[in-house]
């Protein structure tokens, strides 16, 4: 779908296929930027540690601590107005920056909500979107996801007869998928890296997977757009999860630390 459809109508196919590839959601230049700084990062990024994160992929924890070329992607309008109307109130998750190297192998088939023990089924948790910043292909890690999986009945796995198919796109697009689809990292079976980017999102009043109001130091959060600071955790799950010291946690940025 193009970057011009309506938040409504994008979240309706998310809802209905479990995954929506948005065309134009990033501009030539912003690409550019991000493959520049995130190559910048990369250069000081270790590989994983396990399978799950692939030995040969480098992972940017704390992303916004980083970098700023992702500020705008986070608080893109019409990303929000997916969430918006999917999560209806929500924060970021887990934003990384994926790079998967040559030769490696394909991430396990997951499901991005797996993590909460929430008695299935139950409303959207998790929206997850994957920036590709390299081409995606289906020989250099592009991600796999199996088409309906988000409506499979509790307890259910893949099997070997269920098609996964593959996310087939450009830089400047954007991969919108529920946290309860099955999906994973290709294997990279070229000689050079694939680049990515996970703005993962999740309903207010779950813990995101990363700590934010540690990972990023506050000096920075202070200096960032209002919205990203409460998607970053200085916000209130109304009608008071998430005070600090009674008060809206956005006073904390406000106040002399």
């Amino acid at each position: 779908m193009p970057v011009t459809s309506a938040g409504q109508d994008v979240a309706g196919r998310l809802l209905s296929d479990g995954y929506v590839v948005v065309t134009g959601m990033m501009t030539p230049d912003g690409v550019r930027d991000a493959q520049a700084d995130l190559g910048r990062l990369l250069d000081v990024t270790r590989t994983g540690r396990n399978s799950f994160e692939g030995f040969a992929t480098q992972r940017i924890y704390a992303l916004f601590a980083k970098t700023r070329v992702f500020d705008a992607a986070a608080t893109h309008p019409l990303l929000l107005g997916v969430l918006d109307q999917v999560l209806g109130h929500y924060q970021l998750s887990a934003p990384v920056g994926i790079c998967i190297g040559a030769d490696e192998k394909a991430q396990v088939l997951h499901r991005d909500d797996a993590i909460y023990p929430v008695p299935e089924p139950h409303p959207p948790l998790v929206v997850n979107t994957m920036w590709p910043l390299d081409e995606f292909t289906a020989q250099n890690g592009a991600t796999r996801f199996i088409p309906g999986s988000h409506r499979w009945e509790p307890g259910r796995r893949p099997g070997p007869g269920d098609p996964v198919e593959t996310a087939v796109m450009s830089p400047g697009s954007a991969l919108f998928y529920l946290g309860s689809l099955w999906h994973g990292g290709g294997a990279n079976h070229t000689s050079r890296p694939r680049l990515g980017v996970i703005l993962e999102y999740a309903a207010g009043w779950l813990r995101p997977q990363e700590n934010h109001c540690l990972a990023v130091p506050r000096d920075v959060v202070r200096d960032l757009p209002e919205r990203l600071q409460e998607l970053l955790g200085y916000n209130i799950y109304p009608p008071f999860v998430g005070y600090v010291d009674g008060s809206h946690p956005r006073r904390v940025l406000s106040a002399d630390s």
